[in-house]
């Protein structure tokens, strides 16, 4: 599958992959620093943003549409940066390649499956006709009815965007990615991997908790932990100077 990507910069590969429902777009404002120091790759991974839309969807194949494109481009000894499903997505990376992971960062994310938590967002998207919708307030209006967070709302709704005129769509396919559900959430494998990680977790967040990091060091040994204790699941964008600092500082040692 052929990704839609982007590069900013110049020098050692920095490739970022965005969480569930995200996009690249979602980096832009990080990417735009990383790039003075790194060539960034943006991507859209499978059934997200502007790359192709697939009925399977799972973390071997994710990893694979990474693996070809690096290689199409040659890429070799990059730091790989994954969000949410990306970090799961850039651990089965590191897991299976040698030579193109040099070090990895991984955002928010532990190995383990982690319970069915989408379906207010899931009730929300089914509940929008977008046939019987011609503007962006009246998708607003609807999913506000199921999804609380302002935060959650606004992201989804980078999502939409107007296919001809009059006419809006979706840029995720989410409706394969409901059918694929219980394999986003399910755990990846162990495997013992031997490259420089770091996971940076949201102190509010608990998709990492301290009963996982076991888990973590004993297929990570050279990891370490840094936690944002002001900062959600979104840890980019909820502390965004905190976490440039973070990962530029293991990046750059």
């Amino acid at each position: 599958m052929q990704l839609n990507f982007r590069t900013l910069g110049s020098g050692q590969a920095l490739v970022i992959l965005h969480g569930l429902f995200g996009s690249a777009d979602n980096w832009q404002s990080q990417a735009k620093i990383f790039a003075t120091y790194f060539q960034v790759y943006l991507i859209d991974l499978r059934n997200h943003g502007h790359s192709p839309w697939s009925e399977e969807h799972n973390y071997a194949l994710l990893a694979e549409d990474v693996q070809t494109l690096l290689a199409e481009q040659k890429v070799v000894n990059a730091i790989i940066l994954g969000h949410s499903m990306g970090g799961k997505v850039a651990m089965t990376l590191a897991q299976n390649t040698k030579g193109l992971v040099e070090k990895l960062i991984v955002v928010d994310m532990g190995m383990k499956q982690y319970p069915l938590h989408h379906q207010h967002i899931l009730g929300g998207l089914n509940a929008v006709d977008l046939n019987s919708i011609s503007s962006r307030s009246e998708v607003e209006v609807i999913l506000k009815e199921h999804i609380s967070s302002e935060g959650v709302l606004q992201f989804l709704l980078k999502n939409l965007y107007w296919k001809n005129k009059g006419v809006l769509a979706w840029r995720m396919n989410f409706k394969a990615l409901e059918i694929h559900m219980d394999e986003v959430l399910e755990a990846i494998p162990e495997k013992e991997v031997m490259i420089q990680t770091l996971f940076i977790r949201g102190g509010l967040s608990n998709y990492i908790l301290d009963n996982d990091i076991p888990e973590l060091e004993n297929n990570f040994p050279d990891s370490q932990f840094e936690t944002i204790e002001t900062a959600g699941h979104w840890v980019h964008a909820e502390a965004p100077d905190e976490f440039i600092s973070i990962v530029l500082g293991f990046c750059l040692r």
